[in-house]
């Protein structure tokens, strides 16, 4: 992949040094295009004076034809030229946007649930499209520009010295001042690009809220306020785009008007010139070259003006990204060591050991405290209290999204010491709430893996239904499983999760919307395909307790600190009267007071 070979992403210095061969392509081609920029000027003052010798008889039209030929070969070259420097100049820009993305997209991958809630949606998908191709494109026209303008500068200069050194001096006093008045723009240009991206960001959140949140808006009957709310965003977006791009677009032509004061000057000494009255002796083919040449410049000197707007732009979407490049390259960093820092446990040699486990989130009081267990591959460990006792929050502790108090060791190795990518090969996770994708049925189900897809459909009892759909797996299953019903959506979830293949599965209340036959038989299939696995199965359902190898029972609530207690099914029953009372109620057994 390209991103491998960007050895410190959050440097601009290093894209450039990651794309050198066709760089080395761009120098070359932008070297012969520009110096031969100059043979433009040389022939248009040629084919003047030729014109003026033919009048006059000097010259026959022959010679004007040969001198015009030589101008369409010198220009097809450079043509030439130009279309090499600017294709592999696009390549380069394209190269970039590429690594850019990528690197990006492992950062964002990378942020934890506490750093996701501090980055508003609009604001991440700003920074991953626009934010880019800002700095990508900022990067592509300094490339260009620095054979564009600086050598081609560079080349008029010292054709314009070489005709007349005083009247080049005295005409390259105005194009500074456009460059001088460029720079100044800096921090008003800067200024404007922030108060765009910040609006920007607002408004694809808004319209991110406006599509998800759509039903509800209309069931509520709150649509015109929300319209207003987004015609207000829009406004913004208007108004703050407008005045980013003035500066951007509108002062190149107030750089090149103060770079083409000089052609007065031109006019006046370059005719003394011709007249044999001035600084030097010239012909019309010299005073025409000289003109030319200076409005090429001109032109010249206003795009190196605007090319520091770009780049002004182009820092403000840089700032922007950079701490994603950085957390990206520290995250590169840490996968080279990866493979040696740990592997997932060979089968049967699996164990989980909990010890003093307690969790809170940033200033907030413990969801629950002390929570100690050993599990072996092969077992299932149930989860249950009262409603808002910390029972999903537990589960989501594993994860390692926010820090945990504790401790938490698969084979003797601390999870939160883990590198993030070791910790996903570790933990399959369910949550009462899965996100399904809009797509197939299969590949929600495989998620791009290779196989089939109805063993683990069997698995979860969902096979028989896929095949009655018009097209089986390839059923489109829509944007967060609209098509399926909350039982089939909810099955299909957990197929997901099982065909992941992980040492420790975490199964938040999959069974919620099932009736008793199907969990039981669901049930049977997860304890035949983890045999060398652990399953943390958190449910308020107690119907398949009894075949778990050991129940946590977080007795109190999340406010006041939940405190857990742990045993086999039997042994918890006698132990805590609450859960004995609550499994007699899904049984069907008459509740009386503990013994």
């Amino acid at each position: 992949m390209k991103q491998q070979q960007i050895k410190d992403p959050s440097r601009i210095i290093s894209y450039f040094k990651a794309d050198w061969l066709t760089l080395l392509i761009v120098t070359a081609s932008g070297i012969i295009y520009n110096i031969g920029l100059l043979a433009g000027p040389w022939f248009e003052g040629h084919m003047a004076q030729r014109l003026l010798d033919i009048f006059r008889h000097r010259k026959t039209f022959r010679s004007m034809a040969v001198l015009a030929a030589g101008y369409v070969l010198a220009i097809a070259a450079v043509q030439t030229a130009r279309f090499v420097k600017r294709l592999y100049v696009r390549k380069f820009c394209n190269h970039t946007n590429r690594s850019m993305k990528e690197i990006l997209y492992a950062g964002l991958v990378d942020l934890s649930a506490t750093d996701l809630s501090k980055e508003d949606t609009g604001n991440m998908i700003t920074k991953a499209i626009s934010d880019v191709d800002d700095c990508a494109e900022g990067m592509r026209k300094f490339t260009t520009e620095i054979f564009d303008t600086g050598i081609a500068l560079t080349g008029y200069v010292c054709m314009l010295l070489y005709y007349d050194f005083r009247l080049a001096l005295l005409c390259l006093v105005f194009p500074p001042v456009s460059y001088f008045i460029a720079e100044k723009m800096k921090a008003v240009v800067q200024k404007a690009q922030s108060r765009f991206k910040t609006t920007s960001a607002r408004l694809s959140s808004a319209t991110l809220d406006r599509v998800s949140a759509a039903l509800t808006y209309r069931v509520f009957g709150v649509e015109p306020l929300r319209d207003k709310a987004y015609e207000a965003c829009l406004n913004d977006y208007e108004r703050d785009s407008a005045a980013a791009g003035v500066f951007v677009s509108a002062m190149p032509p107030l750089y090149q008007i103060i770079s083409m004061f000089s052609s007065v000057l031109i006019l006046y000494f370059g005719s003394r010139n011709v007249l044999g009255d001035g600084y030097a002796a010239w012909d019309i083919a010299a005073f025409t070259t000289f003109m030319s040449c200076y409005a090429k410049l001109s032109l010249k000197s206003s795009k190196a003006a605007k090319l520091f707007n770009s780049v002004q732009k182009a820092q403000v979407s840089w700032r922007r990204i950079r701490p994603l490049m950085q957390r990206a390259a520290r995250q590169s960093a840490v996968a080279g060591c990866t493979a040696n820092s740990a592997a997932a446990p060979a089968a049967g040699s699996l164990c989980l050991c909990v010890r003093g486990l307690s969790f809170s989130y940033d200033g907030s009081s413990r969801i629950f405290k002390g929570i100690s267990f050993d599990a072996q591959a092969g077992e299932i460990i149930g989860v249950t209290g009262p409603v808002a006792c910390g029972k999903s929050t537990f589960g989501k502790v594993f994860l390692c999204e926010h820090p945990y108090e504790g401790s938490i060791q698969i084979n003797g190795q601390e999870l939160s010491s883990l590198p993030r990518a070791v910790r996903s090969t570790l933990f399959g996770y369910l949550g009462h709430d899965p996100e399904l994708l809009n797509d197939t049925i299969e590949n929600n189900v495989l998620m791009g893996r290779p196989g089939s897809v109805w063993p683990w459909l069997r698995a979860v009892c969902l096979d028989q239904e896929v095949l009655a759909m018009q097209q089986k797996e390839k059923t489109v299953v829509g944007s967060t499983g609209v098509r399926l019903s909350g039982g089939q959506a909810q099955r299909l979830a957990l197929a997901r999760t099982l065909a992941g293949r992980r040492p420790v599965y975490i199964l938040d209340d999959p069974f919620s919307a099932l009736d008793k036959e199907t969990e039981q038989e669901i049930f049977r299939n997860i304890q035949s395909l983890c045999r060398d696995s652990i399953v943390i199965l958190i449910s308020h359902r107690l119907y398949c307790f009894d075949r778990t190898a050991k129940v946590i029972w977080l007795a109190g609530d999340a406010a006041q600190g939940s405190s857990a207690l742990i045993g086999a099914n039997a042994a918890l029953r006698k132990q805590c009267e609450e859960y004995d009372r609550l499994w007699r109620l899904q049984e069907g057994e008459p509740v009386h007071e503990q013994q």
